[in-house]
């Protein structure tokens, strides 16, 4: 009698799951398991928004399980010694995981299957959390790709679709008797504070609720997606990374569903937005190949330049940081991002951009502080899409523009929010201002002020940092560390 462990981790589906269908391919029983072991994602170990969906997405999975004759195991502590006491209580003789491709969680599985081998289980991985399917992309010296367009070209002509999409399956085998199981609730996954309160009305967590976001962005909006992704104030992205993340759907399914809608493939088609939308999918594998090849990047800057910049790290800063974290910077689109990532967990990147740029350029403070809220906050948040970003943004990353990049934040709001919705929206007491003062309040005259019933200071924030003043101090701090770095590779 065969007996199979499917040990889940972020591939929280049914459909187009490797693992799940060779698990099963021979098994007379089969045990899928989630084990929550959150230290050994340290010092990264899933933020609140995060384990607010992991709640909801284990209860869909289990939910999924049940209508196919199975159900979830839900079991904490050290992964390796969990799979191993089950194993041996039920007498599995084989372990089915996906492969995720963070350095912590790989140095992690290759220890647990060092122990399930020793006690004559065999371990199988397999890999759909990237589009690559585990295969890095290589330059031709042999090294790993720095900026994004050649490893963009390098994908597309190594060939970005390596497999088609299985179905998931009709039926499973049953769990053994006598399982162990916890109940979801007893993970303590939701905050004490319920800040998510909002989240149900934004998100469906759940391989049902990816398969409608993917089904919703094919039938309304990809074929502008193009020329929208950039408007916060539209509702024309995916919204699918959360769903990515979770592994509630693969990006092989995103890729084939796009091939299928447009009736070609995505990467060379007279459809500009499913194409630049595929670009999208390929600087996730950039971001995850970058991570893999660089794995301190999650904490030290990519440009070793930046080894040495002076971050502020002053008892000012730190109540910069707080009113940037609460969206009280009296910037409007800076508010109104942070605004809305507190009460959706989500944020659109275009926005992402500015206020990642506004804290580390103009504020002046390390990328890590606003990495680490972003962490927390989001319930998309990726390692290595959360690491790019932010070094990105900061200028110490990698494809990082051939200048210090600084944001204006005002006309950023002009070109993106052109009918000031985005703001109105998230700002709602900025809302009757004209448009040419809404993006930047500080400015507007005393009578429109009043007309709109807006008082800086009072009702919102007069500006936290001085645009102008702040960019040139940004810049002086960019040409202290070049000289330093010129100097240095002088001696």
């Amino acid at each position: 009698m065969t007996r199979s462990i499917l040990w889940l981790r972020r591939d929280l589906r049914l459909t187009d799951h490797p693992a799940l269908l060779a698990a099963i391919r021979d098994a007379n029983h089969l045990l899928p398991v989630y084990i929550h072991a959150p230290e050994e994602e340290q010092p990264w170990q899933p933020g609140a928004a995060s384990n607010w969906w992991l709640h909801n997405s284990l209860i869909a999975l289990d939910r999924d399980l049940r209508k196919l004759g199975s159900g979830l195991i839900i079991a904490k502590g050290s992964s390796r010694l969990v799979l191993r006491k089950l194993a041996i209580k039920h007498q599995c003789q084989h372990l089915f995981f996906t492969c995720l491709p963070e350095p912590a969680l790989i140095q992690r599985d290759s220890r647990v299957c060092r122990e399930l081998t020793k006690a004559g289980v065999s371990c199988h991985q397999f890999h759909s959390y990237q589009l690559l399917g585990g295969n890095s992309i290589r330059r031709i010296d042999g090294g790993s790709y720095r900026v994004f367009t050649p490893f963009w070209r390098a994908l597309q002509k190594q060939g970005m679709l390596q497999r088609s999409t299985e179905p998931a399956p009709k039926s499973l085998p049953p769990l053994p008797d006598e399982i162990d199981s916890l109940e979801i609730d007893s993970l303590k996954l939701l905050p004490s504070n319920p800040w998510y309160r909002e989240f149900h009305n934004h998100w469906q967590p759940g391989e049902a609720g990816a398969f409608k976001k993917l089904h919703d962005f094919m039938q309304q909006t990809v074929n502008d997606y193009h020329t929208g992704r950039d408007r916060p104030d539209l509702s024309d992205t995916s919204r699918l990374s959360a769903h990515l993340h979770f592994g509630e759907i693969s990006p092989v399914q995103i890729a084939n569903g796009l091939s299928a809608r447009i009736g070609g493939t995505p990467a060379y088609t007279d459809n500009e937005g499913a194409s630049q939308y595929l670009r999208q999918l390929a600087w996730r594998e950039f971001a995850i190949d970058l991570l893999a090849n660089n794995p301190d990047t999650d904490r030290l800057p990519f440009d070793s330049r930046f080894a040495d910049y002076p971050w502020r790290s002053d008892k000012q800063a730190k109540n910069l940081l707080q009113k940037w974290q609460r969206g009280e910077t009296g910037i409007p689109i800076v508010d109104a991002g942070m605004r809305e990532l507190w009460q959706t967990g989500w944020m659109h990147n275009r926005v992402r951009m500015i206020v990642a740029s506004l804290l580390t350029k103009n504020m002046g403070i390390h990328w890590l502080d606003g990495a680490r809220w972003f962490w927390d906050t989001l319930v998309d948040a990726d390692l290595a899409n959360n690491s790019l970003g932010w070094q990105w943004s900061a200028g110490c990353g990698a494809d990082a523009a051939p200048y210090f990049r600084i944001f204006n934040p005002v006309r950023q709001a002009e070109r993106f929010d052109p009918n000031g919705n985005y703001i109105k929206r998230w700002l709602p007491e900025l809302s009757t201002l004209p448009s040419k003062s809404l993006y930047a309040p500080w400015m507007a005259k005393t009578s429109e002020l009043f007309k709109a019933g807006v008082q800086l200071g009072k009702t919102y924030p007069e500006p936290i940092v001085d645009l102008q003043s702040s960019r040139r101090e940004a810049l002086q701090r960019w040409e202290s560390v070049k000289r330093r770095s010129n100097t240095a590779g002088s001696k």
